[in-house]
């Protein structure tokens, strides 16, 4: 007896009102629908998208109650017919910690105020972190902050920290807490992977890949390779580079970029960028 090999293959017949091209937006699964939240692409998205996967139709739910403000990068878990949305930018520069709880069933928003830990702040506005559902518990690790006192400005902070948050049956949260931890953990990234495995014994939280620097595989430690690239991902921030090119040559590193087809790039926002570029290049042992 064999197993049929998975298949990829392109959804090509919809309907309805279909999502602007977009990243940084997140998307859950309940039942036969899928419901996608936030990302960005010249500003970012603030319309909840369903996509039922039966009638292959895309529609735009009519929500009330505390309706979210658009983001990108967020965390999104699902539990049975209620979605839980945490942090995520909702502006260039500008990082979010609220705890939002949408009732799929209602299409009903709420915010939640989940009391502070007993031994310290609750998490800080960040993007770029995981939020992963363990049983009646989420663990939101690491992301990026801003530490900038300037509105406009953008100086990253990255973070290592874990927190635990108690969900109430059904609607609400009760609390943040910050676990006791032993052993090694996992070095300060964003834009990770986190997932639960129950298996034998109590769970796991797994941590997989990330960045530590703009663009640098935090497994990428030591010098570069001859030539890497990236791409910058600053969701609702027109005009940012969407390529750069770190090059290495007799001790010397040269830094290009590119702007995005059609879009004109302000000298203000190059220079900023080219001083965080040079930023992450003094930070490594090149």
């Amino acid at each position: 007896m064999t197993s049929e090999e998975p298949q990829w293959r392109k959804v090509h017949s919809f309907t309805g009102v279909i999502p602007r091209s977009r990243h940084g937006h997140r998307a859950v699964a309940i039942r036969e629908l899928i419901v996608v939240f936030g990302g960005g692409n010249e500003g970012i998205a603030e319309d909840l998208h369903v996509y039922n996967t039966v009638s292959k139709q895309w529609f735009l739910p009519a929500v009330r109650g505390d309706i979210p403000p658009g983001c990108a990068a967020h965390g999104l878990v699902c539990e049975d017919t209620r979605v839980l949305v945490f942090g995520g930018m909702v502006e260039y520069g500008k990082y979010s910690n609220n705890l939002y709880e949408l009732q799929a069933s209602r299409w009903l928003w709420k915010k939640l105020k989940p009391r502070a830990p007993r031994n310290g702040l609750p998490p800080c506005p960040r993007i770029g972190h995981s939020f992963t559902l363990v049983g009646s518990r989420c663990y939101v690790f690491g992301g990026l902050a801003n530490v900038s006192e300037d509105p406009n400005g953008n100086i990253p902070r990255y973070l290592d920290d874990l927190y635990e948050l108690e969900l109430q049956s059904v609607s609400g949260a009760r609390g943040w807490s910050i676990p006791e931890t032993k052993g090694g953990g996992p070095s300060a990234r964003e834009s990770h992977t986190s997932v639960a495995y129950a298996g034998l014994g109590s769970p796991k939280l797994f941590i997989f890949g990330g960045m530590q620097v703009a663009g640098v595989n935090c497994f990428g430690e030591g010098d570069f390779s001859p030539v890497s690239e990236f791409k910058t991902c600053q969701p609702g921030f027109p005009g940012a580079p969407s390529a750069v090119k770190i090059t290495k040559a007799n001790e010397l590193v040269h830094i290009t970029w590119e702007a995005p087809p059609g879009s004109l790039w302000p000298a203000e926002s190059s220079s900023a960028f080219a001083s965080m570029i040079s930023s992450v290049v003094n930070g490594y042992n090149i």
